[in-house]
Order: C-alpha cells, then sequence, then structure tokens
C-alpha cells in the first residue's frame, strides 16, 4: 500500500493531505520546516516505510522508518503541532489552522485500522511526503 501526503508549508506548522490511491483517508498536522532539525521541522520529503509501534504514552501506534538524522517519527493523536509534536505527524479531522486541527484521534483511529489491516496480511506499507504543487506553497 502507498500512502500518499501531500503539504502545504506555513511559517507556524505544515497541514497535509493523506490519500491512497486517490481516495482521501485524513488530514495531518506538523511542525513547520526548519531544515530537518531534530524535534521542530517536519521531515523532509521523500519515501518511508510504516511499521507498528507501542509505547506507554501512545499504546499502538505507527512509526515512519528510516528517517534521515532522526528516529522515533511517529504517527500520533496531537492537535497542536506546536505543541504536542516533535517531528512526528498527526492525523486531524479538519484544520482550525496553520499545523493546528480538531478530532485528531478519530483521524488516527481511521488512520490506524487502514494501515494496521495491510500490515497484517504481511503487506508493507509506504509513505511519500511531497509538497502540494497545486497550492503553490514550497517550503522555504
Amino acid at each position: 500500500m502507498v500512502l500518499l501526503l501531500s503539504r502545504t508549508y506555513f511559517p507556524n506548522g505544515t497541514n497535509s493531505k493523506l490519500e491512497c490511491e486517490g481516495k482521501f483517508i485524513c488530514n495531518n498536522i506538523e511542525l513547520p520546516w526548519k531544515k530537518n532539525e531534530t524535534k521542530v521541522s517536519c521531515i523532509p520529503e521523500g519515501k518511508y516505510f510504516i511499521r507498528k509501534r507501542y509505547s506507554n504514552k501512545f499504546k499502538w501506534h505507527l512509526e515512519v522508518m528510516n528517517v534521515e538524522n532522526r528516529k522515533f517519527i511517529l504517527i500520533h493523536p496531537a492537535n497542536n503541532a506546536l505543541l504536542e509534536l516533535n517531528g512526528c505527524i498527526a492525523p486531524v479531522t479538519q484544520f482550525s489552522g496553520p499545523g493546528l486541527g480538531l478530532m485528531s484521534r478519530k483521524a488516527f483511529y481511521k488512520l490506524k485500522d487502514l494501515v494496521y489491516k495491510v500490515l497484517d496480511r504481511g503487506e508493507e506499507v509506504s509513505l511519500i511526503v511531497q509538497s502540494d504543487s497545486q497550492k503553490g506553497m514550497t517550503k522555504k
């Protein structure tokens, strides 16, 4: 399965939509682009693989693998990128501003259920992160 995350960059956060085979899954919020600096930047555009992960804090969630110079890039619920994320990706039901969203848990469980079904069949899940060129917004 290939997930396509198309970003729009803003100074205070990054908003994106996540699709699979042209079908919308959810919106996402991330930190702004700050040259891949640990804990203050979203991850670079590129192709990654996703795996299941468990922690006491987030229980079962998702991890984005092999991000250059980064570790523990997770996909987990959050509604405010600047306050709740350290480089991770948070699914949200709707945006409330740059790097801000609403009803994150609802969007997260929808995404997690979809991805876990594929992983449980022994199939790979890849994530392609790109700029949303239709919006004309690019990272600086």
